[in-house]
């Protein structure tokens, strides 16, 4: 295929360079004529670092360059042209005047797609005079390396765009994922789950972000924290996508962004590239400060209150286990001792209300009991409880088995429910609410969310590790809590839970009963 790419920045010459080295031909444009050959270098380089690293061999990687065919003028006649790639700025009327020019340019036949990573694709088709002829086709930075692409169809477009465009993306060695054209298409939306409730726990105190951080990663196994992932994308660029993507679900509780972020951007506090964002950058500043020591009395006994639950069951035997393996006291008596701390499981409630039963308020904790990737346990105190005591009690957690590596201790806020959970909670219901809305496909939300986001599983298949039960009791437990319209369950796990289907069922449509 000969495929002309108009705009020559960083997203343009990674196509580019994906695109020559699955053997198409490729005309790369760009208003600035320096731009086209700074993209060619920049693209040269970078396959001659993969044959350095033996991932192309110097054939292939001549063949690749000799594929790239610059051209001076963006609106040149292309008789032979299949298809162009536009990849400029993020704006619609530079983007319907690169399109408008297009179309006087090249023939009917000639397919035009369209990078944008935030814009409506319908409103964009609907400045030419053939709307039909338009698809979203967005790409991922490095495009090389982001190995997912959106396939987005707007409403006017032709229905053999779309195949055509996801043959295009499988034969070049990615994969493809068909979005609705909606308001961050997938992987933009799925993301605000992670994001918003992490600004959420921000603003209720109840843990500063390089902890939140610490949760998200050691205990949901991601590979980074929500604050990290803010600083290194750019404050600036996620509060943008948040209200954009909340704006366009017309005030979505779900999707609420934070009072947190405008100051902040206000201020240049943008993360990496302006050198301070939540954490400091440079002059010897890289990130969170680390994390306070353990102390305290290890030897405390630890009264654990066991719940009547059948959903968080298991994960409570599994902590009492743990915890007599690692040599520690657990009473069994009806009551707590005068000396032990008392250790209450959490799933979507909050300590206040096992205080309220009883127990002695000052050494009453809360503990995480979703299972944790790494070695990481959280403990989560209330405004009445005593601080020795608290000491005492992460001491006592930070125990392990024998000879193991002592496990990190998290001390954050009471809140409903904890970090960890509430902050799976909104990653599983903002991808169930793709689904329930068909945006996409359950496959392709999880296929497109653990490739373009690195999550150690998508969110229905993350949603599906807990069980639609337990996620139900969960966000349940949570929305009646808090009473915050945010965390209301979802229909797609309220129903899987119901009818014992799992979340990654698409289950059976209205379509696929009238074949």
């Amino acid at each position: 295929m000969r495929i002309r790419i108009v705009g020559a920045g960083a997203m343009g010459r990674g196509i580019a360079q994906w695109a020559a080295s699955a053997g198409h031909t490729v005309e790369l444009a760009d208003v600035r004529p320096e731009a086209v050959r700074e993209a060619l270098g920049f693209v040269a380089s970078m396959l001659d670092r993969a044959v350095a690293k033996g991932r192309m061999s110097a054939a292939d990687r001549e063949a690749s360059v000799a594929r790239l065919v610059p051209l001076a003028d963006p609106w040149a006649a292309g008789p032979d042209v299949e298809l162009v790639i536009e990849a400029v700025r993020e704006d619609l009327e530079t983007k319907a005047e690169v399109f408008g020019k297009l179309e006087r340019a090249l023939p009917a036949s000639v397919v035009f797609a369209t990078n944008t990573s935030s814009l409506s694709v319908t409103r964009i088709a609907a400045t030419l005079q053939d709307p039909t002829r338009l698809a979203g086709l967005h790409f991922f930075n490095p495009v090389p390396l982001m190995r997912i692409v959106e396939v987005v169809p707007g409403a006017a477009t032709r229905p053999e765009i779309p195949a055509l465009l996801t043959a295009l993306v499988e034969g070049c060695g990615h994969r493809a994922v068909t979005v609705a054209d909606t308001p961050g298409f997938l992987v933009n939306h799925a993301g605000r789950g992670l994001v918003t409730e992490a600004l959420a726990l921000l603003e209720e105190s109840v843990a500063e972000p390089a902890e939140i951080d610490r949760i998200a990663r050691d205990v949901l196994g991601l590979r980074m924290g929500p604050f990290e992932l803010m600083d290194l994308t750019g404050l600036d660029v996620t509060a943008a996508v948040i209200d954009s993507i909340w704006l366009g679900f017309r005030h979505e509780d779900r999707l609420r962004p934070s009072f947190l972020t405008p100051n902040r951007v206000a201020a240049g506090l943008h993360g990496r590239k302006t050198g301070r964002g939540w954490y400091a950058y440079g002059d010897g500043a890289s990130g969170p400060a680390p994390e306070s020591p353990v102390t305290g009395d290890g030897e405390r006994p630890v009264f654990l209150v066991r719940g009547e639950r059948p959903e968080t069951a298991a994960y409570e035997e599994e902590l009492a286990g743990a915890l007599e393996a690692a040599g520690v006291r657990i009473e069994r008596d009806a009551r707590p001792s005068a000396e032990a701390v008392v250790l209450v499981p959490v799933w979507g409630t909050a300590v206040s209300a096992a205080v309220a039963d009883g127990l002695p308020r000052e050494r009453t904790f809360g503990v995480e009991v979703l299972p944790a990737a790494g070695r990481r346990r959280v403990l989560a105190v209330t405004a009445a409880g005593d601080a020795t005591a608290a000491r005492d009690a992460r001491a006592v957690l930070a125990r392990a088995a024998g000879d193991g590596e002592p496990y990190a201790v998290s001390v954050v806020r009471d809140t409903a429910g904890s970090v960890a959970q509430r902050l799976l909670s909104s990653v599983v219901a903002v991808g169930c609410s793709i689904a329930e809305r068909s945006l996409a496909a359950p496959a392709d939300i999880d296929l497109a969310v653990t490739t373009g986001l690195g999550y150690p599983a998508g969110p229905l298949a993350w949603g599906e590790r807990v069980g639609a039960v337990r996620m139900l009791a969960l966000q349940r437990a949570l929305h009646a809590t808090t009473g915050d319209p945010r965390h209301r369950p979802t229909r797609w796990v309220t129903e899987r839970a119901a009818l014992g289907l799992a979340l990654t069922d698409p289950g059976t449509s209205p379509a696929d009963c009238l074949g």
